[in-house]
């Protein structure tokens, strides 16, 4: 089975906790604090693998945990670092956050590693926490919560030149022939119900890879037929062999069809029409396939649909005739046609886990005398606050105050033993 979108739930590490410890040892009085820090969480990574061709395996397995830190001990120990779980992706592969549509990443070369998921750092021990003023600190800090989202992955196959047409235009015989590939080949519309892949190698060295493209039918863009459900794996293409039946075969106008192609193309992106298009007249051993081919030229030759209009190679896999003259033109154009930008993969910048995401919080006020506090960077400081030790609570009531939590719950009508709520925990506010 292809399956080339899935949702994937990530969770990453927690970071260990740090530990509030100090030194027992014997003729060592008054050791001082020696708690340690704990060890980094896991991170959630993806990761490039060239043997991989669909996301299949996402199908059957939507959950990804990674392993927490491990705790802090004592005489300054720290805990033990989580090894990275590792997910391993094909190639041409963009993933997405599911619930903000933001970019995380383009997994588009060999061994390419993602991190979709951060794992949380670990927490300080009370050793960092010392000062003259408090030489004995019972403060410590909790693991940093590891990120926790839902992805979107989404496969657009690499390949240099998409092969498009109707159904039963001779594109999977086309590849067939020219490259390894062993596309199942019969003679009704949607025979082809997956991309195919193949390597064309030319008897002067050079490579590329092909791409046989279903189910594209007039009303596509529509959802008639397959839809358009597997033309994002054109998006990567530098290249487009639009093939055309000149057989008269299915008794359809060979320009009717080249333009309801195009109609359908320029519906799902107008770019896709920029780029290299070669005219591939296929079925060229049938009786009318030349009397039907010269009309087509003569109708192609005042059409202005395409920016520049596109050479014509007549073709018959069969017989393979013209696929030599066709494949070293596809190849010069390969060697003069750069990259194209990805829809809404280039616009976009990758999800940066070295700033802040959001350093503001709020207050609510959903019932008299009950405020309740939320925001990223609050309800992180507050989960790496050990609720064990008095001094790790007054530290987190001084680092509210300097957020400005104190002044804000004034403003919003905070009065002595009203309710502040944070996640699951309450306490009452004193002015």
């Amino acid at each position: 089975m292809f399956v080339d979108q899935v949702k994937v739930d990530v969770k990453a590490g927690n970071g260990g906790n740090g530990m509030v410890a100090f030194r027992r040892e014997k003729f060592v009085p008054n050791g001082g604090p020696a708690g340690g820090d704990g060890g980094r969480g896991g991170s959630v990574v993806l990761q490039a693998d060239e043997g991989l061709r669909t996301l299949m395996d996402f199908r059957y397995t939507r959950k990804f945990k990674a392993a927490a830190g491990g705790n802090g001990m004592i005489k300054q120990m720290t805990g033990r670092s989580a090894k990275d779980t590792v997910i391993k992706v094909p190639l041409g592969t963009t993933v997405t956050d599911a619930e903000t549509g933001e970019l995380i990443g383009d997994i588009v070369s060999k061994d390419q590693r993602l991190v979709v998921a951060k794992g949380g750092r670990g927490g300080r021990g009370n050793i960092h926490f010392a000062s003259p003023k408090n030489p004995a600190p019972e403060i410590a800090e909790n693991g940093e919560p590891g990120d926790e989202l839902t992805i979107r992955m989404e496969l657009k196959v690499l390949a240099d030149v998409g092969l498009v047409g109707f159904p039963s235009v001779g594109k999977s015989t086309l590849l067939s022939v020219v490259t390894s590939a062993k596309p199942k080949i019969a003679a009704y519309h949607f025979t082809t119900l997956v991309p195919n892949l193949g390597m064309v190698r030319l008897d002067d060295g050079r490579d590329f890879v092909m791409a046989d493209l279903p189910g594209l039918i007039e009303g596509a863009a529509n959802g008639v037929g397959l839809g358009i459900q597997f033309l994002r794996h054109i998006e990567r293409t530098r290249v487009i062999l639009h093939l055309i039946d000149m057989s008269g075969v299915e008794e359809n106008d060979p320009f009717e069809d080249y333009h309801k192609i195009n109609h359908e193309l320029t519906s799902y992106d107008p770019d896709l029409l920029k780029r290299p298009q070669i005219v591939v007249a296929t079925k060229m051993d049938m009786p009318d396939a030349e009397a039907n081919l010269e009309a087509f030229k003569a109708k192609l030759a005042t059409d202005d649909m395409l920016p520049n209009t596109p050479a014509v190679f007549p073709v018959s896999s069969i017989t393979q005739q013209g696929l030599k003259a066709l494949l070293a033109k596809t190849a010069d154009l390969l060697d003069t046609t750069p990259q194209f930008p990805i829809k809404g993969v280039d616009d976009l910048k990758h999800r940066d886990y070295t700033t802040e995401t959001n350093a503001d919080f709020n207050i609510d006020n959903p019932e008299p005398g009950l405020f309740v506090l939320s925001g990223e960077k609050l309800e992180r400081l507050f989960k790496m606050t050990n609720l064990d030790h008095e001094e790790s609570l007054m530290r987190f009531a001084r680092q509210l105050r300097g957020m400005g939590v104190d002044d804000a719950l004034r403003a919003a009508g905070a009065k002595n033993d009203d309710t502040i709520q944070i996640l699951d925990y309450s306490f009452q506010f004193m002015d």
